[in-house]
């Protein structure tokens, strides 16, 4: 227990910080738009729906922060078919 008490002593001696936390994020300055909804200043997780057609949606990330895209695919959703008909070819058997 003394030896506990001595590798604490120097935390409980430490004045309080006023500053927030460094790991706490403060949101983003600018506009973040997706597809047709643009948000001022994003905090936080924001929908990004799959489009019935397959078609790309628009992201433009107009803010002082990185952005990161996290998507999945149901397992019930098929893929778009490709745009080209003889890419149809069957995949050769083992």
């Amino acid at each position: 227990m003394p030896r506990w008490k001595k590798l604490l002593t120097p935390l409980a001696g430490s004045p309080a910080d006023d500053r927030p936390a460094l790991n706490t994020p403060t949101s983003a300055s600018g506009f973040l738009t997706i597809g047709d909804t643009t948000y001022i200043d994003p905090d936080g997780s924001y929908p990004l729906d799959h489009r019935a057609d397959g078609s790309a949606t628009l992201i433009v990330n107009d803010t002082d922060r990185h952005i990161t895209i996290v998507t999945e695919r149901n397992s019930h959703h098929s893929p778009a078919p490709p745009s080209d008909p003889a890419a149809l070819a069957a995949a050769p058997t083992p």
